[in-house]
C-alpha cells in the first residue's frame, strides 16, 4: 500500500528501510523523501516505522541471532 503518494513510497519500502537502519521518521524522511511534498503521510509513515521497529525488537529479543542495531 502506498503511504506517501506524492513520492510513491510504499509500506513495503518503509519496512525495508527500517531493516536497513532508518529507525526514525527523520531518518526515513532523509532517505526516502517521505513527507516532503504535501505532508499528509507523516503520521502514517511514522506509525509504520514505529510498529516495524517494535516488531524487529521483539524478534531480536526472542531470537538472539537477529542482527539489527536498534
Amino acid at each position: 500500500m502506498y503511504i506517501c503518494i506524492c513520492n510513491a513510497v510504499t509500506e513495503r519500502e518503509i519496512r525495508h528501510a527500517v531493516e536497513l537502519g532508518c529507525t526514525s521518521y527523520k531518518k526515513l524522511h532523509d532517505e526516502l523523501g517521505v513527507g516532503t511534498c504535501c505532508g499528509k503521510c507523516k503520521k502514517d509513515a511514522a506509525r509504520v516505522v514505529k510498529n516495524h521497529v517494535a516488531e524487529l525488537r521483539a524478534v531480536n529479543s526472542s531470537c538472539g541471532d537477529f542482527n539489527l542495531a536498534l
